[in-house]
């Protein structure tokens, strides 16, 4: 497994990982949690049915640990709370566009 890195733009880092049957590309951004309850039950509810349109694995890596960003269990389960900063990975055929929506919905508050 390689990892080049490719560019860095606006905290987007793009990687090229060359794999012996493939190339694919990872997207990821640092966005830090505005919603005052971090990321709690209807908040990340909202985030997982956001990105289940998704067909990118989205990863939400936070305190050390990678999360599914597509359940709202794991979700739950990594105690996110207001202020923290989390690194999103958007992984597949459309990872530009799941990343974009998954940073808008986080810096939105996730209507909270």
């Amino acid at each position: 497994l390689l990892l080049t890195l490719l560019k860095y733009s606006d905290n987007i880092i793009v990687y090229l990982v060359k794999i012996i049957k493939g190339v694919y590309i990872m997207v990821s951004k640092t966005v830090t949690v505005t919603d005052p309850e971090g990321l709690h039950m209807r908040p990340a509810g909202v985030f997982a049915k956001g990105m289940a349109k998704f067909d990118s694995d989205v990863t939400i890596n936070f305190n050390g640990k990678a999360t599914n960003g597509k359940s709202l269990l794991n979700i739950i389960g990594a105690c996110i709370k207001c202020g923290s900063e989390v690194e999103i990975q958007c992984d597949g055929a459309d990872e530009e566009e799941a990343l974009k929506t998954a940073i808008e919905m986080i810096e939105s508050g996730l209507g909270e």
